[in-house]
C-alpha cells in the first residue's frame, strides 16, 4: 500500500512547475539561464553578426562605387567612340568629295580632249566633204558638157565647145 500512497501523493501534487514550493528554485535558474543567454548573445553572437553585416555593407558600398566609376568610364568611352566615329565620317566625306573632284577634273579633261578630237575630225570631214562636193560639181559639169555636145551632134547641129560650156555653166548656176 505504500506504493499506492506514494503514487496518490504524486498524483495529488500535479505538475512540478505549478508547485509553489519549487518556484524560488525555478526563478533562480530562469534568471541564471537568461543572464547566460544574454552574455553569450551580447559578447559573442551579436558582435559577429554585426561584423558580418558591416562587412557586407562595406562590400556593397564598395561595389556600388566601383560600378558607378565603371559606368562613368563606359560613358566616357562611348562619347570618345561617337566622337571618333563622327570624325571618321567627316574625314570619309572629305575623301569622297576630293575623289569626286579629282574624277570630275579627269573627266572634264578627257571630255575636252575628246571634244577637241571630235572637232578636228569634224573639220577634217568637212574639208573632205567640201573637196568631194567640189569634185562632184566639176565632174557633173564636165559630164553635162560632154552630154550636151553629144546631144547637139546627134541632133544634127554643130556645137562649139565654148557655147556648150557657157550654156551648161549658166544652167548649173540657176
Amino acid at each position: 500500500m505504500a506504493t499506492e500512497a506514494h503514487g496518490e501523493a504524486e498524483a495529488a501534487v500535479g505538475m512540478p512547475q505549478l508547485d509553489f514550493s519549487t518556484w524560488p528554485n525555478q526563478i533562480f535558474w530562469l534568471l541564471v539561464t537568461l543572464v547566460v543567454i544574454y552574455l553569450v548573445l551580447s559578447k559573442i553572437a551579436l558582435p559577429r553578426i554585426g561584423a558580418v553585416l558591416a562587412d557586407r555593407k562595406s562590400t556593397i558600398t564598395n561595389d556600388l562605387a566601383a560600378a558607378e566609376e565603371l559606368k562613368q568610364k563606359a560613358v566616357a568611352a562611348e562619347k570618345a567612340y561617337n566622337d571618333a566615329l563622327a570624325s571618321a565620317r567627316t574625314e570619309a566625306a572629305k575623301i569622297v568629295a576630293q575623289a569626286k573632284a579629282e574624277i570630275q577634273k579627269d573627266l572634264d579633261a578627257a571630255t575636252a580632249k575628246a571634244d577637241a578630237e571630235i572637232a578636228a575630225k569634224a573639220a577634217e570631214s568637212e574639208k573632205t566633204i567640201a573637196a568631194i562636193r567640189d569634185g562632184a560639181a566639176t565632174a557633173v559639169a564636165e559630164v553635162a558638157r560632154d552630154v550636151a555636145a553629144e546631144l547637139v551632134g546627134a541632133l544634127g547641129g554643130a556645137a562649139d565647145a565654148k557655147t556648150v560650156s557657157a550654156a551648161v555653166t549658166s544652167r548649173l548656176k540657176g
